[in-house]
């Protein structure tokens, strides 16, 4: 994630806790969703599970109101790549 935010030069906020404070009533009063999450913005990405970094910059750039352009595959797949 830290390259992303360079990237697109927005921050990266990361919290980590122990997991019983995601269970104190202080935690559920702030509204975030339970560990492990990503949110961008105010909307939750995904919660208890893994995204890809793919997904994830795509919707980075859809929050940020940019195209998401997948960059290209790497050159061994480009030099192997069949022409048609």
């Amino acid at each position: 994630m830290p390259r992303l935010g360079e990237k697109y030069n927005i921050e990266i906020e990361v919290t980590s806790k122990p997991r019983q404070e995601y269970s104190t009533n202080e935690y559920l009063a702030t509204n975030l969703p339970a560990a492990p999450a990503i949110m961008v913005g105010n909307e939750v990405i995904v919660k208890g599970g893994d995204i890809s970094e793919k997904k994830l910059e795509a919707v980075i750039c859809r929050h940020l109101g940019l195209e998401y352009k997948e960059e290209a595959k790497c050159f061994l797949s480009k030099l192997f790549k069949k022409k048609g």
